[in-house]
Parts: structure tokens; C-alpha cells; sequence
């Protein structure tokens, strides 16, 4: 149903898309709510099995296919290879370039002192200081203490020679 080469539906699978989106386009005629819900829940079906191969056999399973039977655009894919998805942080309790601002090194060291592991990520993620990517596999909070200080002098300082 899906040619391999590139990737493109057959004749016969575009037919059978197009049905299903005329059937839900009638169905939003009398029930728009039970439409619009029905297009997220196999949007979102259809997302994850294209990403997870594992998560399409077991959709294709659920529905009574075995690998045998499963129709060919659930096996002919190649699955895509994605990149990892990351956790998105919260943001930092606070901007350490406004506390290196008004109250220096010291300052900024003072209002680093207090904060856990995660609160510290949370700034490191948020102004972007894990440059080298190994800031966030750290579990010490005075190496993280001391990236924060160290990125916002830099950065801070940066282009005083000019001034």
C-alpha cells in the first residue's frame, strides 16, 4: 500500500484516506464535537505509530492484525529515525544576569546558594549554559553553581575591550 522507494501511498490507500476523510467531514455536518475529537485521536495515533514501530504492531495487533496479515503500510514503512525528545524544564526561579547586575559575583553566588540539582538545571536550561552537554548529567550543586557563575561573567563581560 505504501511505495517503499519513497514513501508514497498507493492508489488504493489514497482512496481508502480519502473515504475516511469525507465520512468525517459528513460527521462533522451532525456532530462536529465527535469529528474534531475523532481527527485528534487518529492524528495522534497516527503520529506515534509512524515514529514508534513498536507502538504500530501493537495498534496493528489490537486490530486484529498479526504480522502476517498486518496490511502492507503498516510493515512496508521503514521506520523514521527521530530525534529523542527532551524534557522540557521549568523555568529558572530567578535571571542570574540580573543578580551578577546588581549584586556581583557575590551577589549572584549569594542567590545561587539555597537552590537544589533541579533548580539549578532549570537556570542552566533556560539561558542556554550547557554548551558542552554535560551540565545536565551533573548531580553536584556547586559544580552546577559554578557553570552558572562562570557563563554569566563571560557573558556578561563579553566585549569590554571594545568599550
Amino acid at each position: 500500500m505504501i511505495d517503499s522507494e519513497n514513501g508514497v501511498p498507493d492508489a488504493r490507500l489514497r482512496v481508502q484516506i480519502g473515504e475516511a476523510g469525507a465520512a468525517l467531514l459528513r460527521l462533522n455536518g451532525s456532530a462536529p464535537n465527535a469529528a474534531g475529537s475523532l481527527v485528534a485521536l487518529v492524528r495522534v495515533i497516527a503520529d506515534e505509530a509512524a515514529r514508534n514501530q513498536r507502538f504500530a504492531s501493537a495498534v496493528a495487533g489490537a486490530l486484529g492484525h498479526t504480522a502476517e496479515t498486518a496490511p502492507p503500510a503498516v510493515t512496508a514503512a521503514a521506520p523514521r529515525k527521530t530525534p529523542a525528545r527532551r524534557a522540557t524544564r521549568a523555568p529558572g526561579p530567578f535571571d542570574p544576569f540580573d543578580a551578577f547586575r546588581d549584586g556581583g559575583e557575590a551577589g549572584l553566588r549569594d542567590r545561587l546558594a539555597p537552590l537544589d540539582v533541579d533548580r539549578l538545571k532549570d537556570i542552566i536550561a533556560e539561558h542556554a549554559m550547557d554548551y558542552d552537554r554535560l551540565a545536565m548529567r551533573w548531580r553536584t550543586p556547586s559544580k552546577l553553581q559554578e557553570r552558572i557563575v562562570d557563563r554569566v561573567k563571560a557573558l556578561s563581560t563579553k566585549g569590554d575591550a571594545f568599550r
